[in-house]
């Protein structure tokens, strides 16, 4: 199964922001690769990718990067293979190093993602969600929610729209309009992107914007109408998305990141608990790793990134404001 980052629609999309692209392949393997830029140079990025059917091919595939990036003057690779036959984590670990890649400093995408089998029958995934969110799914129709979908690239201001008031509202970061623009304009006709909306008595209260390949659907994008917050209509509309995306022939519906089930303090803790509710099942990826090219500058590259983030958390210490003493109130 190829990621939707993987995938020519996502290629034409990162080409649309001004990023060099390049798309090659073999017998049993393929990739995206993105040029990246840094004050010391170029690498080139392979979001969830290479792809590969074995372990061989994966070692194909590492061959055309390394040839790419001589050619392209990067510093190094950076990949993040999620199918390659290298086995569950600690196996893969070992053989990602057996073929000269090292661990990045930290993962980009996230080595932890949730996932659902959309192959059972309907009934089946309902059992396995939360109930309350089962009964929305079945009854909110009741309240006056309608749900709709759309492949036009002019409806994503709705979306927009409520992403701006979560990123007011909450410690969030949405992407920038632009990109979201970019990702509609090129992702939508293509196929490879779709937007839900929620309606109230035919106001949209409601959207997310998802992701999709021939066979999974990503959710990427989603945010609602804080007015209407006590309806919880993003549960029923991520539902919705999930059974359209199986009537379509989709056989997984990725969650996208989650958190650790033991870090009870992650940041992503509280949304992580939201798309666990839903059912299915966690899906552990090796993670993010480097294959140094030119290894002078990858050296030079990983000690100017211990010096910046060792003087970035010098200044964090400095700036640290002092706490006063809290008078005990004991009785």
């Amino acid at each position: 199964m190829i990621p939707i980052l993987q995938t020519t629609a996502w290629a034409a999309f990162q080409r649309s922001l001004g990023k060099t692209v390049h798309e090659a392949g073999g017998p049993g393997w393929g990739f995206v690769a993105i040029e990246e830029k840094t004050p010391l140079g170029t690498y080139l990025y392979v979001p969830y990718g290479p792809c590969a059917s074995d372990t061989a091919a994966f070692r194909l595939a590492l061959g055309a990067l390394r040839a790419l990036a001589k050619r392209r003057k990067c510093h190094y690779v950076r990949v993040e293979p999620v199918a390659a036959g290298l086995g569950g984590a600690d196996d893969a670990a070992a053989r990602l190093q057996g073929a000269g890649l090292v661990r990045a400093p930290k993962d980009i995408q996230p080595h932890l993602s949730w996932k659902i089998d959309l192959t059972r029958p309907v009934e089946e995934l309902l059992a396995g969600m939360r109930g309350t969110s089962r009964n929305l799914y079945r009854n909110i129709h009741k309240k006056g929610v309608t749900f709709e979908s759309s492949t036009d690239p002019a409806d994503l201001p709705v979306l927009l729209g409520f992403l701006h008031a979560v990123s007011g509202r909450a410690e969030f970061k949405a992407q920038s309009d632009d990109y979201l623009s970019k990702a509609a304009a090129t992702l939508m006709p293509a196929g490879a992107a779709k937007l839900f909306i929620a309606r109230l008595d035919g106001e949209p209260i409601a959207a997310a914007l998802s992701y999709d390949t021939a066979d999974a659907r990503v959710y990427a994008h989603a945010a609602a109408d804080d007015a209407h917050r006590k309806l919880n209509a993003g549960i029923p509309l991520l539902v919705t998305m999930m059974m359209d995306a199986r009537e379509a022939g989709m056989g997984e519906f990725d969650m996208w990141g989650v958190s650790p089930e033991d870090e009870p303090d992650h940041p992503w803790a509280g949304f992580s608990r939201f798309k666990r509710s839903f059912g299915g099942a966690q899906v552990e990826y090796p993670g993010t790793w480097d294959l140094p090219v030119n290894v002078a500058m990858y050296r030079a590259y990983g000690l100017a990134r211990r010096l910046r983030t060792g003087a970035a958390r010098a200044l964090r210490t400095i700036q640290k404001p002092v706490q006063k003493p809290v008078r005990n109130h004991t009785r």
